[in-house]
């Protein structure tokens, strides 16, 4: 894969909320370097033998108890023959300050082939089977988002908060529960990419990304960085799709709405962190058309049209590119063979904002139905989460090809971000899906069979 590096330049107040934004970033901090395994350490990096578990007095080390094996590698470099390997998952944690980070890794063995898969925070896919034959090194650069759940204080007696209102779903549902997203720490999961794989770390490089362009995520469960296997969304893939120039910052959460995602300050807290040149996708509709659920329910011809634009205003008004995203429809076969309309008149309500504000749409609607239908009924189910019994959330291989789909509409929709999508990507058309079979990005090592909260 060959990376292009290059940087970029880069109504309605819902009672203050949007208050005291803008606040200056905090400075940047230096780069961090590690050196894998028990050899000499080359200049500048840190030495970080296989048994180092991650403290926060320390800042960085192996993560949630998994284990790692100094290895020596033969590698060409005198100070670069050693590294750390595995034939399983393991973490590794850095604790940096939030921001976007440009991270390098080098990964290969002088007498073994490897295979790695690389996520990072909460599951989200960087790096998809990096392939080293024996003797052969490479290195993969990759750019992480990483966030902490304070805000800038309101000024004195102004309505609002300091702090995003996360929920005890949300507190408890990281590996032995932690909140990978919002910990202040850098987490990156290297994971064997096929059975008998093995994984050899020789070195990371971790440096901040601040000036790149960000691509903020805004929605509910099937947008989150879901944080436990078998469920998985589309926004967690993202990051796989895009060259090393762009950042993804998932703000999405299970249970969310136009209205809640604004009083809990999440849009709050993506509008003190977005500047110009970023991007504001938009994805709302499975919980807001909930009339059972009276405090956050929303009209779709009125008030969800009205909230839609307040948050592309908000955007604009910072310079950014808002961008709507139709919802996904569910697994639901009417008599005829096709899927059902499970969202009434959200979807065309978002079309209609779309063109009234001049506003890039990408129409998971009416791909994700393309997608299902192509799989047919019973081969739809690997589509989906729960190992099928969900039909709302789906599996790493549903969000993958759903990510597809948002990848293709933002060729499509010739937004600039199009120029910054990997190599590899050659087009996608739902109606004709990568069959589940040849899907092979690993599990990570964390499951549940827990159903997300919403839909």
């Amino acid at each position: 894969m060959i990376f292009r590096q290059r940087s970029r330049f880069g109504l309605f107040a819902a009672a203050g909320l949007l208050l005291g934004l803008g606040a200056a970033r905090a400075a940047e901090p230096t780069d961090w370097k590690f050196d894998f395994g028990t050899g000499p350490t080359a200049p500048g990096y840190t030495p970080v033998p296989p048994a180092t578990p991650y403290t926060d007095q320390l800042g960085h080390g192996f993560d949630f108890g998994f284990t790692v094996t100094a290895v020596d590698v033969g590698g060409a470099e005198p100070l670069r023959a050693h590294a750390v390997a595995s034939e399983r998952p393991f973490f590794f944690s850095v604790r940096v300050p939030e921001g976007n980070y440009r991270v390098t890794v080098t990964l290969g063995d002088m007498a073994e082939a490897t295979a790695t898969t690389v996520k990072a925070e909460s599951r989200r896919l960087m790096l998809e089977k990096v392939v080293t034959a024996p003797g052969e090194f490479v290195t993969r650069t990759f750019v992480v988002n990483v966030r902490g759940f304070h805000l800038p204080p309101p000024p004195k007696n102004a309505p609002g908060g300091d702090q995003v209102l996360l929920d005890s779903w949300e507190k408890a549902n990281g590996p032995a529960g932690l909140v990978l997203d919002w910990d202040d720490k850098l987490t990156l999961e290297f994971d064997p990419a096929a059975a008998g794989a093995r994984v050899c770390l020789e070195a990371i490089e971790i440096s901040p990304a601040d000036d790149l362009p960000t691509v903020f995520l805004a929605g509910d469960s099937t947008v989150t960085d879901q944080p436990r296997e078998p469920t998985t969304s589309w926004g967690q893939m993202l990051p796989r799709f895009f060259q090393p120039v762009v950042a993804v910052a998932n703000h999405a959460e299970s249970g969310e709405t136009l209205k809640s995602f604004l009083t809990e300050l999440r849009l709050a807290k993506i509008l003190s962190q977005m500047k110009a040149g970023d991007y504001l996708f938009i994805q709302f509709a499975h919980n807001d058309e909930k009339k059972s659920w009276p405090q956050t329910y929303v009209e779709a011809h009125t008030t969800y049209e009205a909230y839609l634009k307040v948050y592309i205003a908000e955007a604009r008004l910072r310079g950014a590119t808002p961008v709507l995203v139709t919802p996904m429809q569910r697994r639901e076969w009417g008599p005829d063979g096709k899927i059902r309309n499970t969202h009434g008149d959200y979807p065309e309500a978002m079309r209609e904002v779309a063109a009234a504000e001049h506003v890039a749409l990408i129409d998971l609607d009416r791909a994700s139905r393309a997608f299902y239908e192509a799989l047919g009924p019973t081969e739809a189910t690997a589509a989906f989460g729960a190992h099928g019994r969900d039909p709302t959330h789906h599996s790493a291989y549903g969000a993958y090809e759903l990510a597809k789909c948002v990848v293709q509409g933002i060729k499509d929709d010739h937004l600039p971000l199009a120029a910054d999508i990997v190599d590899d990507f050659a087009g996608f058309d739902p109606a004709h899906p990568d069959a589940p079979a040849t899907f092979d990005v690993p599990p990570s090592p964390f499951s549940s069979d827990q159903r997300p909260r919403g839909n």
